[in-house]
């Protein structure tokens, strides 16, 4: 018996054999999913197979890689690039659900329905970034006691917001970018100026994808300064320090580029890379200073932030202001931060002003001024609340606020009605720029997109975009520099695009404005001086600070 069971050896050593080959079939089925993909993805880098990213971003190919310091950043960059074959998220922007991933395949990151939105990094500090490059894109020239600028090409640069995505290039143009027509920007497609993910557009009718890069070339105009020039109150290896002229922002914003403290001093002075310490109202002048090295900045950011620093302002106010000294608490709040307008309101931000009289000449008093916060327009609108607004502040003392112009915070209006009569007073005017605006910015709602140009015909735009084809410098206007302002592009420099004054498609150049007079960039405000714990600088009183000021 025992010799006849040596029968059944052989079959046991099969049944261990299979065992050992079922038990390694198991372990190589759980581990074969990611070891397949690891292989894949080796051999595509390797062999360059990577999806390419195909004309108007029709398909994402590898995400981008970290963005430049002060470059805005894209909507969703911690999400990958939709493929060409997702699905297209909602007319809301909203996104389905994601599908469960397959075996081997990796989780694509996505932001969930409802998700908080992470902000963009914040920008460079404004001029650190500006050079030579910048400062030859065009050149001033002085009439009327004015400072003005010849016009010149850039590009507006951005990535594609995450309200725009699912969205054509015709949506967003008629509902964002309403400055121009819709007729302009069809025109300006046929003349090659505006560019996806840097290749010309086709057709408007292109829907936008996350992650695409937008570029439209215009011709600029900037709106004109005083003449006054910038004078130099201190310099030394840390610092410098300017008398700023009223009517000139610190750095570039809005409508301004050339025709600021940073691109004057730049252009005339050879100052370049400058650090602004603290900031001035464009309306406002006086004392401006600027570190020439970030470890300057910081040390008097530091400063700051520990409330270290004096600064003191005087004014010209409406009607006799109290011979003692008075302090005003009230809070405010921000209105507006596109028109540029705030007001007393329980809901504001705590601040403190301190106001002592001067002088009185039987109309309007000067006044110095010591703000103990950093409030946006705080002396203007606790001025105002006193009763006794700046003499000739074109917001504060306007009778856009009511009978009483906003005294003691009685506004008999809301929000909405204070701003359309603000805009409705200097549209009258002619003086939006006192508020930083421009024509397109008062447009109550999108556009009707079939609707030609109010000064052209789609017709004669065709015709003009024909003429402006054959303009190859302005269809090639170059990179802007990282902190979203415009740069001159070689090509333009070589063939002198970016001296050229007329463009066909620009509508301002068909425009003859009218030129403010220098009397009216001055506001009765200045910064007189600002202190800290090793330095002080002063600038001497105005003219119509001095007693012997006469009103006209």
């Amino acid at each position: 018996m025992w010799l006849g069971g040596r029968s059944w050896l052989p079959v046991l050593g099969q049944v261990c054999s299979s065992l050992r080959c079922l038990a390694f079939a198991r372990t190589w089925g759980a581990c074969r999913g990611p070891m397949a993909e690891r292989l894949s993805t080796g051999a595509e880098a390797a062999s360059g197979l990577g999806a390419p990213a195909q004309q108007n971003g029709d398909a994402g190919g590898e995400p981008r890689g970290e963005q430049p310091p002060g470059h805005p950043e894209p909507a969703g960059s911690e999400v990958e690039p939709v493929s060409g074959d997702a699905k297209q998220p909602s007319g809301n922007g909203e996104r389905a659900p994601d599908a469960a991933p397959g075996p081997g395949k990796r989780k694509k990151r996505r932001g969930a329905v409802g998700e908080r939105v992470v902000p963009p990094p914040k920008k460079r500090r404004a001029g650190v970034s500006f050079g030579d490059e910048h400062f030859a894109e065009t050149s001033y020239y002085f009439e009327g006691g004015l400072r003005k600028v010849r016009p010149y090409y850039f590009d507006f640069r951005t990535y594609c917001k995450g309200r725009w995505v699912g969205h054509s290039l015709l949506h967003v143009f008629g509902t964002e970018f309403r400055a121009q027509p819709l007729a302009y920007y069809e025109a300006a497609v046929r003349a090659g100026r505006l560019h996806l993910n840097e290749e010309p557009v086709q057709d408007l009718s292109i829907v936008l994808k996350d992650n695409d890069f937008l570029r439209n070339t215009v011709h600029r105009h900037e709106p004109p300064v005083t003449a006054e020039p910038i004078r130099l109150l201190a310099e030394n290896e840390d610092v410098v320090v300017v008398d700023k002229p009223s009517s000139i922002p610190v750095h570039p914003c809005g409508r301004f580029r050339h025709n600021t403290v940073i691109f004057i001093l730049g252009k005339e002075h050879q100052l370049k890379e400058l650090h602004p310490l603290h900031r001035l109202d464009r309306l406002t002048s006086g004392v401006l200073m600027f570190a020439k090295t970030a470890a300057v900045s910081e040390r008097i950011h530091e400063q700051v932030r520990d409330r270290q620093l004096e600064k003191e302002y005087v004014c010209r106010v409406a009607g006799e202001f109290p011979a003692e000294e008075v302090t005003c608490k009230e809070p405010i709040l921000v209105v507006s931060y596109k028109v540029g307008v705030c007001r007393v309101d329980p809901q504001g931000k705590a601040c403190e002003s301190v106001f002592q009289r001067l002088s009185y000449n039987g109309h309007s008093s000067v006044v110095r001024c010591r703000p103990l916060t950093g409030r946006t327009h705080q002396i203007r609108v606790h001025l105002q609340f006193l009763g006794h607004p700046i003499l000739n502040d074109p917001i504060y003392n306007s009778a856009a606020w009511g009978p009483s112009r906003g005294r003691g915070g009685h506004i008999p209006k809301t929000d909405e009605e204070l701003l359309r009569d603000l805009v409705a007073e200097h549209q009258a005017k002619q003086s939006l720029d006192v508020l930083d605006l421009c024509g397109g910015d008062l447009c109550p709602g999108p556009p009707d997109s079939t609707a030609p140009s109010s000064e052209l015909s789609k017709d004669c735009l065709e015709e003009i975009a024909i003429s402006a084809q054959k303009m190859d410098g302005a269809v090639e206007a170059a990179p802007r520099d990282l902190d979203g302002v415009p740069v001159a592009s070689g090509k333009a420099t070589k063939t002198g695009v970016v001296n050229q004054e007329t463009d066909p498609l620009c509508s301002e150049c068909r425009r003859v404005p009218q030129d403010p007079s220098p009397q009216d960039l001055v506001m009765f405000l200045h910064a007189l001086s600002y202190k800290g714990p090793d330095f002080e600088y002063h600038s001497p009183m105005p003219a119509w600070a001095r007693d012997d000021w006469q009103e006209h």
